[in-house]
């Protein structure tokens, strides 16, 4: 049947059209089905995909409107724009003294407990000008869209005061206003202690509790709340206090959990029915049931492992088998993994925690749509969904984790729109 609507973009001869139509989320043995259409096309109408299936049968069906961009992939891979569901992009200082410190044998941990860490962004940032902070976090929306994100979940937490937190997040609503990328906000005011609260902790909480989350939701800033449930940062019983009170006052929830050890963070996120639970390097047996069985979204975070030098990686293997919804981010930040790249993510998924390419990239599409709430607009291919596509330089997905350490992106579209042109070096930024 024809379609009705005339189509204002067509990319015909995709070599490997990597769609994701079928079940969403992806868990199990189902992250390894594509939905991929050999010698596929894509029909887009303004900002909606309009058709998607084998070249030859789109051409013939899509009516192209006066002025449709046409393009020949040429035999290249083609895949729903990468979700990028964990990042901390609002930061002035970056932390490459610590990075360095790490390599001389000095831990995470270490460098936290001495006034760096997570505290030493949030004096920085505290001091620093909005329209500073506003122009380096659009270059990092820039480089995260020249390397085929073109969504990301934006948090907050380097403020840790009303002033400084609702700062970042107006940060990243004009942002979301004004970039190519679409940033999904996130309060984050339980990130860390800040220095004026360290003997006091328990007035800290009722800050967040009783004039953060308040003034967040008054002004419409956040849609998820998030906490850092570790231990030395915020307990089970604290977590659960802050997340509840987030959750009675309209916000979804995510949280970084069993990141240093086991902590119950798991078990906490599936008992309050979060959307997600991030990092989970030490997530128990029962936290990953809890999880499957809650249907909360398990990001995994290899990038920060590696560039901690850790040796210990995520259990994703278990996760999957399970039945978690595993979804992959780069936690872009200034600490512990400072990366706008979610093709090393993947490499990292794959040799690390033993990801297969094609359950890698449903970990970046529909499962990273899903840890964002997103899951029936963006991360897939298929009529009415939003036109967010990458097309690749290579003839074969399982190329993105194997050809490393290079931009393998030859376009980017956003809402039906060419924004990345690496073949001519055309792009709108």
């Amino acid at each position: 049947m024809a379609v009705e609507k005339k189509a204002t973009l067509l990319i015909k001869n995709i070599g490997q059209l990597i769609t994701m139509e079928g079940n969403i989320p992806r868990v199990g043995d189902s992250m390894n089905n594509l939905g991929l259409i050999e010698n596929g096309g894509i029909a887009v109408a303004g900002e909606e995909i309009l058709a998607v299936g084998k070249s030859d049968f789109v051409e013939g069906q899509a009516e192209l409107a006066e002025g449709c961009t046409v393009i020949d992939a040429q035999g290249m891979v083609a895949t729903p724009g990468l979700i990028d569901p964990h990042t901390h992009p609002v930061f002035s200082m970056t932390r490459a003294n610590e990075f360095e410190m790490r390599t001389t044998g000095k831990s995470y941990t270490e460098i936290s407990q001495s006034g760096g860490g997570i505290r030493a962004s949030v004096r920085d940032l505290r001091q620093t000008d909005q329209a500073i902070l506003t122009e380096k976090t659009k270059q990092r929306l820039d480089r995260f869209l020249k390397y085929g994100i073109t969504t990301i979940e934006a948090k907050s937490g380097y403020g840790l005061s009303t002033e400084s937190e609702i700062k970042q997040l107006e940060i990243i609503k004009n942002l979301n206003q004004t970039h190519l990328i679409d940033l999904i906000p996130t309060f984050l005011g339980a990130h860390e202690i800040p220095d004026e609260y360290r003997n006091n902790r328990e007035e800290y909480i009722e800050l967040i509790i009783n004039e953060m989350i308040p003034a967040v939701v008054k002004d419409n800033l956040a849609e998820f709340s998030d906490i850092f449930t570790e231990e030395g940062v915020f307990t089970i019983n604290e977590s659960r206090h802050i997340q509840q009170a987030a959750q009675k006052a309209g916000l979804k929830l995510k949280f970084h959990a069993d990141e240093l050890q086991s902590t119950g963070g798991a078990e906490l996120a599936a008992e309050l029915k979060a959307v997600s639970a991030d990092h989970l390097v030490y997530i128990s047996d029962n936290g990953i049931n809890a999880m499957a069985k809650a249907g909360t979204v398990g990001v995994l975070l290899p990038g920060t492992t590696f560039s901690l030098g850790g040796k210990n990686y995520a259990p994703a293997r278990k996760m999957i088998e399970k039945g978690v919804t595993v979804a992959l981010s780069t936690d872009c930040n200034p600490g512990s993994s400072y990366t706008e790249s979610l093709q090393i993510i993947i490499t990292l998924a794959s040799l690390q925690l033993k990801m297969t390419a094609a359950e890698a990239i449903s970990a970046v599409t529909v499962n990273a749509a899903c840890a964002v709430n997103r899951q029936h607009n963006i991360g897939c291919l298929s009529p009415g969904y939003q036109a967010d596509i990458v097309l690749w330089e290579m003839e074969d997905y399982r190329e993105l984790p194997y050809h490393y350490g290079v931009n393998l992106v030859s376009r980017v579209i956003k809402k039906g729109k060419i924004v990345i042109n690496r073949q001519n070096n055309r792009n709108v930024l």
